[in-house]
């Protein structure tokens, strides 16, 4: 049954905001909607498969920092997209049937990484609007009003002073700003993103601190991760500080996944079953060491970002997820389509292989 809430955002998705959404108007193309869910059935009479879909954040508004990241409106088209073509179940029940061959045909199940605060505030009202689940991958080190490396790239760059940014003495050279914020904040991202985990941290505080940028709470505190999962929602692990674990000694890799688990499972009284990999491509952001790890810690599946679906052949602690970026519902459902036939990447399963 769909819970009820007071939010905003549920006022938004029951009057209608300036004519997008209407109750009966989801925005899809009922023979798209077709076609797409008989492309699905067609190839579920062969082999059942599921399929995973990642988000990150839902922001109030959209961001030109941020331009992937849905706001509330686009992220009720997208569901409505997903609903109307997918049969969408919570992401353990998911798992259970695609093991124990009961999986429907068209199966999808919602996930979100990290634990942005938006997550409560912008995306539950859209997802209970649809009466939809998701599993919430959380990092817990940040909860409280920590905020993640990446965002505090993100926030210096947004609130830069100056036209350039000198960064050769952290081997980074200099970007001007006049080339567009966006493209200097990916093309840091992607430079920092595999320096060591203290490294990338302390250039995000410089950043950070050099920037004039004000405080904010960008992350979920305790109260609000209870708050979701008494909605319904499924919260799983994703390390402490989201580290590269791969890139960590294997004693380093054990305790950011412990401590993230023993964090999260004191907060919800509650056993944690499932783990998302930070970054999560095979081979270069884990391997069967890491899966060694998880299964020591008593998960039960871990998902990764490495594109494709899962049958049930594929093992437990590799399902794939995908993020389908396009923005007009023709090109989203025909990129949902093409990545349900294809085959996820796996790393060997035993850290000796």
């Amino acid at each position: 049954m769909r819970q009820q809430h007071n939010r905003p955002w549920g006022d938004f998705l029951n009057a209608g905001v300036g004519g997008f959404y209407r109750p009966h108007d989801h925005g899809v193309d009922p023979l798209i909607a077709f076609a797409t869910k008989l492309a699905l059935a067609a190839a579920g009479a062969l082999e059942r498969r599921l399929s995973v879909v990642l988000f990150h954040r839902v922001v109030t508004q959209p961001d030109p920092l941020l331009i992937y990241e849905p706001d509330p409106r686009r992220f009720a088209e997208q569901l409505a997209w997903l609903q109307a073509s997918f049969h969408i179940l919570p992401l353990p029940e998911a798992l259970e049937r695609l093991y124990n061959g009961t999986l429907p045909a068209g199966a999808l199940a919602i996930s979100f990484d990290d634990g942005y605060r938006d997550n409560i505030l912008n995306a539950l009202p859209v997802l209970q609007h649809y009466d939809l689940p998701a599993t919430f991958f959380v990092t817990s080190g940040y909860l409280n009003g920590g905020m993640m490396w990446n965002d505090r790239v993100v926030e210096a760059l947004r609130y830069w002073p100056t036209s350039a940014l000198d960064l050769t003495r952290h081997g980074l050279g200099v970007h001007h700003l006049g080339s567009g914020r966006a493209l200097v904040m990916e093309q840091l991202l992607q430079a920092m993103k595999y320096r060591a985990y203290p490294e990338r941290d302390a250039i995000a505080d410089e950043l950070y601190t050099r920037s004039g940028a004000p405080p904010m709470r960008m992350m979920m505190d305790a109260q609000e991760i209870r708050r979701l999962r008494a909605a319904g929602m499924t919260i799983g692990g994703h390390t402490a500080n989201h580290p590269i674990l791969h890139a960590m000694s294997r004693a380093g890799a054990e305790r950011e996944i412990a401590e993230n688990k023993t964090t999260l499972e004191a907060i919800l009284g509650e056993q944690l079953e499932l783990f998302a990999y930070p970054n999560g491509k095979p081979f270069r952001d884990f391997d069967g060491r890491e899966i060694e790890i998880l299964r020591d810690s008593g998960y039960r599946y871990a998902l990764t970002t490495s594109d494709g679906t899962a049958d049930r052949h594929t093992p437990a602690f590799q399902i794939p997820r995908f993020t389908p970026w396009d923005l007009r519902r023709e090109r989203y459902l025909a990129r949902m389509l093409l990545n349900y036939f294809r085959r996820p990447q796996r790393v060997p399963e035993s850290a000796a292989a």
